[in-house]
């Protein structure tokens, strides 16, 4: 008797429990960041690349990040002015972003233009970065409605259905747990 008491008074916490997140899960926005492997299928971080070519056609926006990876033996990762960026001067930089493992991320938090060199004498041969963030573009907006049968139909399918469904588990699982 114990047991089937222990049961029941266990199984409405576990399903509230289960019930909560599954509906934050359901709320959770889309992440749009993303991670920029630099130089990606050119051989990463390393000499005699074209960085302005690789990045030609991709859009940097706040919230994404690059991913270095280059020989840590070699090279490295400062960031620069733009003086020092178009001269290739590593005496002072903003940032170094050189961790030692040759694995280097950078958040690119701050919409503003971002001047990347490494020092060392490579930025002679290539390995130098310019990228320009951008705000986040606005989400898309809803496409037009086209009918009002449509427009009850998503509103019931997005709206009442998911609830419904999860409120329904619940009540099973507890009643599960009853008998």
């Amino acid at each position: 008797m114990e047991l089937s008491s222990r049961r029941r008074t266990m199984g409405w916490p576990t399903a509230a429990l289960a019930l909560t997140a599954a509906v934050l899960l359901i709320m959770v926005p889309e992440v749009a960041s993303v991670r920029y492997i630099v130089g990606s299928g050119l051989g990463g971080w390393a000499p005699n690349i074209n960085y302005t070519i690789w990045a030609r056609d991709k859009h940097f926006y706040n919230g994404d990040w690059l991913f270095f990876v280059y020989d840590r033996n070699q090279q490295n990762v400062l960031e620069v002015n733009k003086t020092d960026y178009e001269n290739c001067n590593s005496d002072h930089p903003l940032h170094n972003w050189t961790t030692g493992a040759g694995r280097d991320v950078v958040p690119l938090n701050v919409t503003r233009t971002y001047y990347f060199i490494s020092g060392k004498g490579f930025c002679y041969s290539g390995m130098k970065f310019e990228v320009h963030v951008e705000k986040a573009p606005p989400p898309p907006s809803a496409s037009p409605k086209k009918s009002a049968s449509s427009s009850l139909l998503s509103s019931f399918k997005g709206q009442i259905m998911v609830p419904t469904l999860f409120a329904v588990a619940a009540v099973w699982d507890a009643f599960l747990l009853h008998l």
